[in-house]
This record gives C-alpha cells, structure tokens and sequence, in this order.
C-alpha cells in the first residue's frame, strides 16, 4: 500500500485532483447536509462544480427517499440538482430487478413508500408496505397468506418492521426461485450529537437469519450502484472521484470500482480510522483507505474559485 494514500487534501493539490477528474460521486447525509443541515459551503462546492463542466452525482445508501423528494431536498438546501443525478438505494433495487434480475412477478417490501413508488415507476408491483400484525394462533404463522404472484423480498429500512413481517418475507423466501435483494448493509444511522438507531442492516441480518439465505445487496459499497451512474452518463472510472464520510460504504465503494476517493470528517469516520485501516496489512481493510481527506468539502472552495 502506496504511503501516499490518506493525504490531506489542500493548498495546489486541491486544483491538481479536481482538473484530474470529469465526474464527482457525493454520498449526502455527512457530506454535503446533516440531517436538515447543509454543510456550510457544501451547495457552493456543488454548484461551482458544475459550473466549470463537471458531472456531478449524488449516491446513497439512504431508501426512505425517491430521487424527487432528494431533488426537493437539494433545492430547499440551495443545491442545484436534477432527478436524473441522484441514485438512491430505493431506485438502485428497481433498476436491478428490472434490467439485471429482469423480474415477472411482484415484490414482497419490506420498506418504505419511497421504495414502493420507485418500483411502480419500472413497472413492479408490491405487496407489503405497511403495518403487518400479529394474527391467529402461532401454529397458523407458517401458513400466512401468500401472494402467488410475489417472485421476489426485497428489504430496505422500514420503520413498520415486525415480526409477521420477518416471517412472511422467511415464508416467501422458502419458495423455489424466489429473488433476496436488500438495499444495503448500514447497520446504523448516525444522527446529530453522536446519537445513532438502528440501520437497514439490522432488518436485513434479521430476514438474512430466519431465512437461512443471503440477500444480493444493490447498495455502497457493492459497484452496482457505480454501474447504474456509469451506464447512463458513460462515466469514465479513471476520472471519477467518490466523496463520502464512510469508509466501509463510501470509500470502499470507490476502491471496488476503480476511482479516486475523498474523506470528509464531517460525518462517520475518522482520519484514525483510516489509518489503522492502512496500518492492518489486511487486502480488504486497504479498500476502505481513502486517497485524500478533507475537513469539509467546503475545503474545496478557494480552488472552485479561483
């Protein structure tokens, strides 16, 4: 592992990167807002971005969201962004279905209306979404009512999870041929102040245990998300850098898919972190080791600027 890797991003380096890339992917809760928050500086970075002729690109694990309500997001934060920039996890695992699992059949969700909508739009039904509770005697829970339609579970973070729905999705999932697709793997969802809850991980071990089965993720840091920017905006990997607050997401993601990555200590990881990441001498830990870091994006203005 190079010993330039983990490098601090400023002063004639910042231009040097920038002028070496055509296409920027930024992850978005911890890079460019926290929570309701804009990052301070973090609509100009974007902005001026675009402004000199870069492709920009927003990717998150995030799948409460369809790519509208990110876009409404953006605007009211002062970011200038369009439906087609943004690859969330709810339209990520509509796209699989439809192009790489070419699915006939409806959707069991476990997840949210924004997933819904997002897999109505490629033309795939669902059932699920919701509330599911307890009925009947124990003995019956085996013999929940099944649709026949249903070729495939689908999980994503869904605030309504219960346990007749980990055992209608385990039901499902028993049936010959049935698709196991989760939006991601987080297992925590930081929030302000050091506080977390628990992540879309948490729900996907759980359907992951009582199925016995292991779902094909379609989030960071699985390249299928990169793929989905790359195979509709022909984005060239070699001149594509990752922006993101994560290492084992947002970084690795980057590393899996050939481009160059950017730490920002403005969300989950540390620049400690990194670098005992670095120092393991483990092959898949070295994934997770960002070529730059900054403070903040807003670290990137003077050179925007200038």
């Amino acid at each position: 592992m190079s010993g330039s890797k983990c490098t601090r991003l400023n002063g004639a380096l910042v231009k040097q990167v920038l002028d070496s890339v055509d296409s920027v992917l930024f992850d978005c809760d911890g890079v460019i807002w926290r929570g309701d928050q804009a990052i301070p500086g973090a609509s100009q970075v974007i902005n001026l971005l675009k402004q000199k002729g870069k492709k920009v690109f927003f990717v998150t694990n995030n799948s409460t969201k369809t790519r509208k309500m990110y876009v409404d997001k953006m605007s009211t934060l002062g970011f200038n962004a369009k439906e087609d920039e943004v690859f969330g996890t709810a339209y990520c695992s509509a796209v699989y279905l439809k192009t790489v699992c070419k699915l006939e059949g409806k959707v069991y969700l476990v997840g949210s209306n924004a997933m819904r909508e997002e897999l109505e739009a490629v033309g795939i039904q669902q059932t699920g979404v919701g509330p599911d509770h307890i009925s009947g005697k124990q003995t019956d829970w085996a013999n929940v009512p099944l649709e026949s339609e249903v070729k495939a579970v689908v999980v994503g973070f869904d605030e309504h999870f219960s346990y007749m729905k980990l055992n209608r999705a385990l039901q499902y999932l028993t049936q010959p041929g049935c698709l196991f697709v989760g939006t991601n793997r987080d297992t925590r969802l930081p929030l302000e102040g050091g506080k977390a809850v628990p992540g879309t991980g948490c729900l996907l071990q759980a359907v992951e245990t009582a199925a016995q089965r292991q779902a094909q993720t379609v989030g960071k840091p699985n390249h299928f998300m990169f793929d989905c920017v790359a195979s509709q905006f022909g984005v060239d990997p070699s001149r594509c850098l990752m922006v993101g607050d994560r290492l084992d997401t947002d970084i690795m993601l980057g590393s899996n898919c050939g481009l160059k990555t950017l730490l920002t200590l403005t969300g989950v990881s540390t620049v400690a972190d990194a670098e005992a990441h670095q120092k393991s001498g483990c092959a898949e830990r070295q994934g997770m080791v960002p070529d730059y870091y900054v403070e903040s994006i807003a670290d990137l203005l003077p050179a925007l600027q200038g």
